[in-house]
């Protein structure tokens, strides 16, 4: 198999917000957007497409579920920074910044249908030094 781009694909209430919010917060162009649909692009990241729930394109089984459970991560190149920008954004923190014993360092916030961002960046912890 030969992938030729990669995009995660979330279920929502609201497209345009879910949408705006990443255009807004993290730097994503909308590179297509009709009712019930939009897709993102990012030159350092996966494209993002929302779909409407309920929308009959879905399989009938599909067309009621929501992204819960469902995290986008981004590495970033500076965590304390980028919190205390989208802090600064009110952008909702869902959970503080934290280093994991693994040495990802991490905080979570959330778009306005719920869609749940990870922001992370890695430290050298006693348990991940060698």
């Amino acid at each position: 198999m030969r992938i030729t781009d990669t995009a995660i694909c979330l279920t929502v209430e609201d497209v345009t917000t879910s949408s705006a919010f990443l255009v807004e917060h993290f730097g994503f162009k909308e590179s297509m957007a009709v009712d019930g649909f939009a897709s993102l692009s990012h030159p350092d990241g996966p494209n993002v497409v929302f779909v409407r729930r309920g929308l009959e394109v879905l399989p009938e089984e599909l067309r009621e579920r929501h992204a819960s459970g469902v995290l986008l991560a981004f590495t970033v190149a500076d965590l304390p920074a980028e919190y205390e920008r989208l802090r600064a954004e009110g952008v909702p923190i869902v959970m503080e910044p934290r280093v994991e014993p693994w040495g990802e360092r991490v905080f979570l916030v959330a778009d306005p249908n719920g869609v749940i961002i990870e922001l992370v960046d890695w430290v050298e912890t006693p348990d991940t030094a060698s």
